[in-house]
């Protein structure tokens, strides 16, 4: 399966040098905690990635730049490279509703995220990764999809074997008290989530704004 492999602390910081104003900052929280110290990049670095970037004027962005960089950080947020998103929202348009939030609950209800939102992963990366090595169990089945769709009523646990693994007792503990979505139901004794139903806008907090996508894809 392709997956990005680079570095990506310079994605957050090439999205918080194109932001609105001067002086923004945009994480992705792609590297989970350390997202949250001092050690992030866009805390260290206000620059965008690049030799001489620092040194160069503020363009003005069009409203292409806009739409385009607003996909981008899309994308990344979610850890989908161009076709797949692109599929995404070829999806969400045949969707009845407002495409964006269509195709945000899309990549909100795929099978990564939503351990990254039952806080079973500090990142959506992580995520990834215990999906392909089958520690969780989909309606009864081991599954390594990381992209596999969830719909409302699908139950999701984790392998009892698993459990007992140092990264899932320490995982556990980070996720105890942690704010689960209203759309999501976890229980955390027998560490099993049900999805209760389709997330709306206002159950997501991923700050982007959709409609520019919508509007880069309908040129």
């Amino acid at each position: 399966m392709a997956r990005y492999t680079g570095p990506v602390c310079r994605m957050c910081r090439r999205e918080s040098a194109s932001g609105t104003k001067p002086g923004d900052k945009v994480k992705l929280f792609l590297k989970g905690e350390r997202c949250l110290s001092k050690k992030c990049a866009v805390e260290r670095r206000t620059a965008a990635p690049g030799q001489k970037a620092a040194t160069k004027n503020r363009p003005k962005v069009s409203e292409f730049g806009r739409q385009l960089r607003e996909k981008q950080k899309m994308r990344r947020i979610y850890g989908v490279l161009e076709r797949q998103f692109e599929n995404y929202f070829v999806k969400a348009s045949r969707r009845k509703g407002q495409t964006g939030t269509a195709l945000l609950g899309l990549l909100e209800t795929r099978l990564d995220n939503v351990v990254y939102r039952l806080n079973l992963a500090t990142s959506r990366k992580q995520a990834r990764q215990l999906v392909r090595h089958r520690h969780f169990m989909l309606n009864g089945r081991r599954v390594n999809i990381p992209s596999a769709q969830m719909r409302p009523g699908d139950e999701l646990a984790l392998v009892g074997t698993s459990a007992k693994s140092p990264l899932f007792e320490w995982l556990l503990e980070y996720a105890k008290g942690r704010r689960v979505p209203g759309w999501l139901e976890y229980d955390e004794q027998n560490s099993k989530a049900k999805i209760l139903a389709v997330p709306t806008r206002a159950d997501i907090d991923t700050n982007v704004e959709e409609q520019l996508i919508v509007e880069y894809y309908s040129r």
